[in-house]
């Protein structure tokens, strides 16, 4: 759990000024393109690429895999870092789509705060929810933004409500929107009483800020039309006295949600977002372990794997280790404990990821996520120390939803097709499988978009087209147990049996008997789900 109280430890000043946080949403509320105006303001890139511009301009900075360019959608978490006036921000993209949920997951296990973007039209549809049931477990502050103002929007109140309702949050308003759809001008910052137009002219450019005495300052007459105005300040009179100010406190405890209404594509709202990360969201937080608490403010360094991704740069074969700093100051070239290994890792180029650019990382501190290219050593969920055997808790790794046994084109090229599938398993891309009865893979995804993923990238970095086929299974589970027990059942149930990319056995299930029939016969054995990555 989080410890917001005022006996937190003093950080170093480098890793106060971090803020470590996540987007996430349902697809098509405009995730994407917020994170390009979060790194445009960011000074991180030009000029943002239009999700659904034509050509290249349509090469938007966080989706970089192929697939994700040709459907517009964001499949793989991505990690951006840029600075913001005196803070350091380090954004992780995560995928939009259902079907990637477990990446998701994954991610926020790497936050100390989430953005949660809502269409102002649909309101709090039904990933955002699964989303968020996600960061309400692990207490993470949320910040909300309800994005497309500029459509035809619902009701303010009635998104607030639905948001109270859904969610279970305290929703506190920091900025009012002024008209919506056409009439979209602007809104009010509640927070520091100022106006904010946005420029219907340039998409990328933020309005004009005005700072006034209230609403009843006369200068606001001259921005606002006379029919908004009385709108506008019937609307935050109301809001004042029926929904709660905003509290800090509340808000890191996770049990409040500051909100902020704007429209990405047109550059709206987003700075007054940004400003509220800096001022409110967390620094880095501690880190649980199974032996104990890590504080990010310890000298020692400490850190873990959130995310694999291989061939980020079709060129090298690279496979790039997605690390979560958890304390401590990391040097270039430092040689740490690589715990599940037991052997010391020399990091001598990791790297840093700004925007689309990589930037080879001088030093990083807790908060930052660094990349470290390796040859496979590094998995989902392994600890890099300096020494400490320690295992961070709560990376999950789910059991897959669909099942599909997965072919060569051509027969000859069957050990490419071995070590493509090993790769994406250590990725957690994929799940895979061995049976111990005949040959070849069983491949586990939580979404059937994720087998068109898969077969896209198997061809495009290998050079190996493939096909996935029907397979008699429809569920895995994982066995837990005492070992004799477990070596009865699998030499009992060979047709059943396979084992995962770690060689861990799994037990393979056509019906929902064949789970009713272990749990009769074998009281001892346990069927999980889960498997949850210590590390």
């Amino acid at each position: 759990m989080r410890d917001h109280g005022s006996n937190a430890p003093v950080l170093p000043p480098e890793i106060a000024r971090r803020r470590t946080f996540a987007i996430i949403s349902h697809p098509d509320a405009g995730k994407t393109t917020l994170t390009e105006k979060l790194l445009l303001f960011g000074g991180a890139i030009q000029m943002a690429g239009q999700v659904r511009a034509k050509g290249e301009a349509r090469r938007t900075r966080s989706d970089f895999m192929k697939l994700e360019q040709e459907r517009g959608i964001s499949v793989s978490a991505s990690a951006m870092s840029f600075e913001y006036g005196k803070n350091w921000f380090n954004l992780v993209d995560t995928p939009g789509h259902e079907d990637f949920s477990e990446d998701t997951y994954r991610t926020l296990t790497a936050v100390d705060a989430a953005i949660m973007v809502i269409d102002g039209a649909k309101g709090v549809e039904s990933q955002t929810k699964k989303l968020f049931e996600v960061c309400r477990l692990r207490d993470l502050p949320i910040l909300t933004f309800c994005n497309k103002m500029d459509r035809e929007s619902r009701d303010t109140f009635e998104i607030i409500d639905e948001i109270q309702e859904s969610l279970a949050l305290d929703v506190a308003p920091a900025s009012w929107p002024i008209g919506m759809g056409r009439d979209f001008l602007g809104a009010y910052d509640l927070i520091h009483d100022r106006l904010e137009l946005m420029d219907r002219a340039d998409r990328n450019k933020r309005g004009q800020s005005i700072a006034l005495d209230g609403l009843d300052d006369p200068r606001i007459e001259a921005h606002v039309p006379t029919e908004l105005l009385g709108k506008l300040r019937e609307e935050v009179e109301m809001a004042r006295e029926l929904l709660p100010a905003f509290d800090k406190q509340s808000f890191l405890e996770g049990h409040m949600t500051p909100i902020w209404f704007g429209s990405a594509i047109n550059s709206f709202g987003v700075k007054e977002l940004m400003d509220g990360i800096a001022e409110n969201a967390p620094a880095p937080q501690p880190r649980l372990t199974a032996s104990r608490q890590v504080g990010a403010e310890e000298k020692r360094v400490t850190g873990f794997v959130f995310k694999v991704q291989a061939n980020m740069d079709p060129k090298h074969r690279d496979r790039v280790a997605f690390v979560r700093l958890c304390s401590g100051h990391f040097m270039r070239g430092m040689k740490l404990h690589h715990v599940r290994a037991g052997k010391p890792m020399a990091v001598s180029n990791p790297v840093l990821f700004l925007a689309s650019e990589r930037e080879i990382a001088e030093d990083a501190w807790a908060g930052d996520i660094i990349g470290i290219p390796n040859h496979g050593q590094l998995r989902i969920g392994d600890a890099l120390t300096e020494g400490e055997d320690l295992r961070f808790s709560g990376i999950p790794s789910f059991a897959p939803e669909l099942l599909q046994a997965v072919r060569a084109g051509d027969p000859m090229k069957a050990k490419h097709l071995d070590k493509a599938l090993t790769q994406f398993a250590e990725e957690g891309a994929a799940k895979l499988f061995k049976p111990a009865i005949g040959s070849g893979w069983i491949v586990g995804v939580v979404g059937s978009l994720q087998f068109d993923v898969l077969a896209s990238r198997i061809e495009i970095e290998y050079g190996l087209p493939v096909r996935f086929e029907q397979t008699q299974f429809t569920s895995a589970r994982w066995i837990s147990g005492p070992q004799d027990k477990i070596d009865a059942f699998v030499k009992a149930n060979r047709g059943h049996m396979a084992t995962d990319h770690d060689g861990d056995p799994v037990y393979m299930t056509r019906l929902q008997w064949d789970i009713d029939r272990v749990e009769r016969d074998w009281p001892e054995l346990r069927l999980s789900a889960t498997k949850e990555t210590h590390v």
